[in-house]
């Protein structure tokens, strides 16, 4: 009996190879998919950072333009240069070429003086 002994745990082991080896192949099965499912969202992240990278600059580079245009813009001071001009000449007060003949005629008129004709 010992020679049955001994087959019997021969086949024993036998079967528990198989099973770890199963198991392995099952594990290792497991470790492919996660590892392709890992590369794909690694890929996925990848292209969105180059998409997040593109609009980055995209608004980086309006902020540029917005601020050499706001460089353009008329700076406070300059605008209160502009107001004391405007004040001082008074364009509200300016006549017109008509305006002026008009005048220049009623004050011939009152005069006596007849108007010349234009």
């Amino acid at each position: 009996m010992p020679e049955e002994d001994v087959i019997g745990r021969v086949r024993d082991i036998e079967n528990k190879v198989v099973i770890l080896r199963d198991r392995i192949f099952v594990t290792d099965q497991n470790m492919i998919e996660e590892y392709r499912s890992i590369n794909l969202q690694l890929k996925n992240i990848n292209n969105e950072m180059k998409g997040i990278k593109a609009d980055l600059t995209k608004v980086k580079q309006t902020i540029r333009h917005m601020i050499t245009e706001v460089e353009a813009f008329a700076r406070k001071d300059d605008l209160k240069v502009l107001e004391r001009y405007i004040n001082l000449w008074n364009p509200l007060h300016f006549t017109t070429e008509k305006e002026v003949k008009l005048l220049i005629d009623k004050s011939l008129k009152d005069k006596g003086n007849a108007p010349a004709n234009n």
